[in-house]
């Protein structure tokens, strides 16, 4: 008997991971989001429909949620790039502050007159869905040709502004559990919160990163499994110092990934598919946590469609057009930000929050969170590249390479491995490579040339469309560049 129950937890787990991987290619050429098809299999899975399992454990969702939480912002973090967010960092940061406390109120407003709740118990459901969510924006973005300074500031905000929905719930669910509660309390603990969390993140992070480079462990794979514990601890230790861990750990994966690390590749490809399996554990956790014969309700779904509608029409229009005013974004690109503000899995764990404190109505603020975000998955996700397409506001897509080089290193090196495209305006083209004025010990170490790999040699001519790797010395890379023309870089 337990032999067999081990059995079928392991086919059961194996059946996940495979549907999951499997629903990422549905989704993709369907353009819906990963994570409506990833709840839909845990409400499958669940008891009102197959019976297979039984879950209702809201403490162990939060719990699980929150792990996969730090995991997705963590590895959002190494993907950011520095030099793109830093030009919308102001905007961003505003949309991820003010803008989730713009939201929550017109919410909160819309919440009070539909639903018939309390001011604080709408403000507390406002907060709820006052925040983008990084999971399902990084899992949305990173398939779409969309203009870097859109998916920057998306991408920023959404890693940053989970620890104001956060604290503002959590602020909500006090004032309504607590006799004591004080205002001004509330004041001082953002700042120290959000302080302590920006503070721990920059600084942990640069520890972290230094730990990772002089540490000389006996397997590449070791070093994925480091950055993660980083991730965990500086979490953790924010969290009992009383700062946003959440926000520490987005921080600290900005820090990381922008600083020269031993063995980046195999780091970022762990986490790029860690990631990914948190998104589907928690996405397949919180579906079994929604009980599908509770919304069998009309009332219950047309006043859940009505807050969506409100929430993508109004209350996020008017945050970020609000927000905006100081900054230099386009009518156009302020559309699309509106838009484009999915709401996803945070929003889903932290409606969990009241009902571990067995706040009144705990249960319908989790079911309208759900529509709610199903909604915005639904309606925005799956058509994220269509509006930016119609505001003229896509990228152009980028060729699908059939063969790829990279330099990887067991240890920090000297080079750096370029990819140039030649294009009819590049300054070398129908030119033989021993004619280039490269720099001394700079090596063209292959041509992909209709999708077909070229070694060269001194007289192979760079044609229109070819695509070159180019091994060159750190200190010698802005040359290199001079001499290709930066507009034929890939």
């Amino acid at each position: 008997m337990n032999s067999f129950s081990v059995d079928a937890v392991v086919l059961l787990i194996g059946f996940f991971l495979l549907s999951g991987v499997l629903m990422t290619k549905v989704t993709s050429r369907a353009g819906v989001p990963a994570l409506v098809l990833f709840m839909i299999l845990g409400m499958v899975l669940g008891s009102d429909i197959s019976g297979l399992i039984y879950f209702s454990d809201a403490y162990l969702a939060q719990t699980i949620g929150m792990i996969a939480l730090v995991v997705i912002l963590f590895e959002g973090g190494l993907q950011t790039e520095w030099r793109n967010v830093r030009p919308v960092l102001k905007g961003a940061g505003v949309l991820a502050t003010f803008g989730v406390v713009m939201t929550t109120a017109v919410l909160a407003v819309a919440s009070h007159y539909v639903l018939g709740l309390g001011w604080i118990e709408s403000f507390l459901l406002g907060s709820i869905v006052g925040s983008t969510d990084a999971a399902a924006v990084f899992s949305v973005m990173s398939g779409q040709n969309i203009q870097p300074k859109m998916s920057s500031t998306l991408e920023m905000e959404s890693g940053s502004n989970d620890p104001m929905a956060m604290f503002l719930t959590v602020a909500f669910i006090q004032w309504l559990t607590m006799e004591d509660f004080a205002f001004g309390n509330l004041i001082i603990n953002f700042f120290l919160q959000m302080g302590l969390g920006l503070l721990f993140g920059l600084v942990l992070g640069f520890l972290a990163s230094k730990s990772m480079n002089k540490l000389k462990l006996d397997a590449s794979g070791l070093y994925a499994v480091l950055s993660i514990g980083f991730a965990m601890a500086i979490y953790s230790l924010t969290a009992v110092a009383g700062g946003s861990g959440i926000l520490a750990v987005y921080v600290a994966g900005i820090v990381i990934g922008n600083r020269e690390l031993n063995h980046s590749h195999s780091i970022l490809r762990f986490h790029e598919g860690f990631a990914w399996l948190m998104q589907l554990t928690m996405f397949v956790i919180l579906g079994l946590l929604v009980f599908p014969s509770e919304l069998a309700n009309w009332d219950l779904i047309s006043k859940g469609l009505i807050l969506s509608f409100i929430l993508m029409f109004i209350a996020r229009p008017v945050a970020v057009f609000l927000c905006t005013i100081p900054f230099d974004y386009t009518f156009k690109e302020k559309l699309f930000i509106s838009w484009a503000g999915l709401r996803g899995a945070v929003p889903i764990v932290l409606a969990t929050f009241p009902l571990l404190a067995d706040v009144p109505n705990a249960f319908l603020y989790f079911n309208m969170v759900f529509f709610i975000v199903i909604t915005s998955a639904l309606l925005q996700g799956s058509t994220i590249s269509n509006v930016a397409r119609w505001l003229g506001l896509e990228a152009p897509p980028s060729p699908k390479r059939i063969h790829q080089l990279e330099l990887i290193s067991m240890d920090q090196a000297n080079a750096e491995m370029l990819e140039v495209e030649v294009s009819a305006s590049t300054p070398h083209v129908n030119e033989k490579v021993q004619d280039l004025n490269l720099p001394k010990d700079t090596v063209i170490s292959a041509i992909i040339r209709a999708g077909e790999l070229v070694m060269p040699t001194g007289q192979t001519i760079l044609l229109e469309g070819d695509v070159l790797y180019i091994l060159s010395d750190k200190e010698q890379v802005n040359r290199v560049k001079e001499v290709m023309g930066d507009e034929s870089y890939a």
